[in-house]
């Protein structure tokens, strides 16, 4: 696992192979940050589905509301819903979608993200300046790269915990 510098903006995913570290970068896109540590801090992304992941693309996840495989699943509504919380402003960067990356997913409208993210599997600039950029896998990127495929897979993979680090005993 790759050093910690920073343990309250930093997140552990834990996948089926393996846990994936992740550096929030709150000096960029402080809203998205703050996002994501409450709803780790909830517990609102455990067992939470990759309702879209597209080789050579991305994986997408964190619909709370509609992805929970083990509360309320619903496989056709998932990639559909948010959290309880508002959306959030976009905070665009001159941050590249490079491979590893953490993007806020949302709808047409820039300032929808809400709780749904997707990780790079590859360098997507044409998504640069598009989407908020506010973290990047620093270990465990092998275990993003075994996320099922689909749109949705046909037994999706799920995040089993999310986790800030400053939290973890």
């Amino acid at each position: 696992m790759a050093e910690i510098k920073d343990p309250e903006n930093t997140i552990i995913l834990t996948l089926k192979d393996g846990e994936v570290v992740i550096e929030l970068l709150p000096d960029v896109a402080p809203k998205h940050v703050e996002r994501m540590k409450q709803l780790a801090r909830d517990k609102a992304y455990d067992n939470v589905a990759f309702h879209r992941v597209i080789e050579g693309f991305m994986a997408q996840t964190g619909d709370v509301e509609h992805a929970n495989m083990e509360k309320d699943y619903n496989p056709r509504r998932s990639g559909t819903g948010g959290s309880q919380y508002d959306d959030l402003p976009a905070e665009f960067s001159k941050l590249p979608h490079e491979r590893g990356t953490i993007g806020a997913a949302r709808s047409q409208n820039p300032n929808s993200a809400n709780s749904q993210f997707f990780i790079n599997f590859t360098n997507n600039s044409f998504l640069n300046g598009q989407y908020t950029v506010y973290g990047r896998v620093i270990s465990g990127m092998e275990f993003v790269d075994k996320i099922t495929r689909g749109e949705p897979p046909v037994t999706p993979d799920r995040m089993i915990t999310v986790r800030v680090a400053a939290d973890v005993a």
